[in-house]
């Protein structure tokens, strides 16, 4: 049997939360990439939406097999409430982001405010979020390791106990968890609390309107972390237009204009995915999927029952399918291969699943 598309299976995060203070610009930013408005009876709760990640290629795959239907892939963008300066109040607020793959840092540029400053400042925020929830279940933790419990029981808390040391020393001590050595072991018990520690993270610079180089700001020192920047009211502004009034607006002002899709490419480069294509018939879809995931992980995402009667994957590069123009004649350039479950899927891999259940 081959593949049919089925339901996306949960195992790939696909949320990338936008984090920052009231006024960064960060509900502007959320309706340029996804172009849902911000919803101000979501101003106290954050609201989500999806960004299509754009590939022209499946249009092309679509007339050769002939699909009346392309889905292209797409990322949950997740606004969240805006947070205040004092950090009162700002882990609950934060929790609403706790599932998501990756973490952006809106920071503003205009009016004076020091982005360098917001960084470091939201870093804190996120790191005392992880303390609240560490700190708890630490405290739990030593409550229930107080009463007579079986030996294994106590071993696996005790384990654990340990463990939570371990990485509230590496937070008090400011050093990310994505970035300290753990064992498996360890990181299988922070990987139940979601720690925004672990997750990486980006941040976009809202520059001023009237800003006459935004770019400048992806020079930022002692940041350390992937830098874009736009001035994002402008560029939602201009997002609203006709393509006919926008090319003159920017003609007139001088201006080149921003690709939404960069940004969008950047963060799914940042939260560790790749895209990967099935093609039939009726559809031409594209999936996200870990970066260093397999046939098998691939397979899953699909559907469940592709991975539970996995036999084996059909894997194509789409641009050499697309040279060839046809499948049979890929098949004849012998640019089809034969893979297991624990191939590496590769980004831009168009893949046909076999299996029987």
């Amino acid at each position: 049997m081959v593949a049919a598309v089925g339901r996306f299976a949960e195992g790939v995060a696909m949320k990338i939360g936008l984090v920052g203070y009231k006024g960064s610009g960060k509900s502007t930013l959320f309706e340029w990439l996804t172009g849902v408005r911000a919803d101000p009876a979501h101003a106290h709760t954050g609201q989500g939406a999806m960004a299509a990640i754009a590939e022209p290629r499946l249009a092309e795959l679509a007339k050769i097999y002939g699909a009346k239907k392309v889905t292209p892939a797409a990322l949950e963008i997740v606004d969240t409430p805006g947070l205040s300066r004092t950090h009162e109040g700002n882990a609950s607020r934060l929790a609403l982001i706790r599932e998501a793959g990756c973490l952006v840092f809106v920071v503003a540029a205009f009016d004076g405010n020091d982005p360098l400053a917001d960084i470091r400042s939201l870093d804190e925020d996120l790191l005392l979020a992880d303390m609240e929830i560490l700190s708890g279940r630490l405290q739990r933790v030593a409550e229930s390791l107080k009463k007579p419990l079986p030996r294994a029981e106590k071993e696996q808390l005790a384990h654990e106990e340990a463990t939570l040391n371990l990485v509230l020393a590496a937070i008090n001590s400011g050093n990310p968890l994505r970035e300290t050595q753990m064992t498996e072991e360890q990181r299988r018990v922070t990987r139940a609390f979601r720690l925004f520690s672990e997750k990486p993270r980006m941040v976009i610079i809202n520059a001023a309107e009237d800003e006459p180089n935004p770019q400048r700001f992806t020079a930022l020192s002692d940041c350390n972390l992937p830098v874009l920047a736009l001035p994002a009211s402008l560029e939602l502004e201009l997002a609203r237009m006709t393509p006919e009034d926008r090319a003159e607006f920017e003609r007139e002002m001088g201006l080149s204009g921003i690709d939404r899709q960069q940004f969008i490419r950047k963060m799914l480069q940042v939260a560790g995915l790749i895209t990967f294509i099935t093609a039939n018939d009726k559809e031409v879809r594209a999936w996200l999927l870990r970066s260093g995931g397999t046939a098998l992980e691939a397979a899953e995402c699909i559907h469940t029952d592709l991975a539970r009667g996995f036999i084996r994957a059909e894997v194509t590069n789409c641009d050499q399918l697309l040279q060839c123009g046809s499948e049979r004649e890929a098949k004849a350039r012998h640019l089809v291969h034969q893979q297991p479950k624990d191939y590496v899927v590769q980004q831009d891999d168009v893949i046909l699943i076999r299996f029987s259940v």
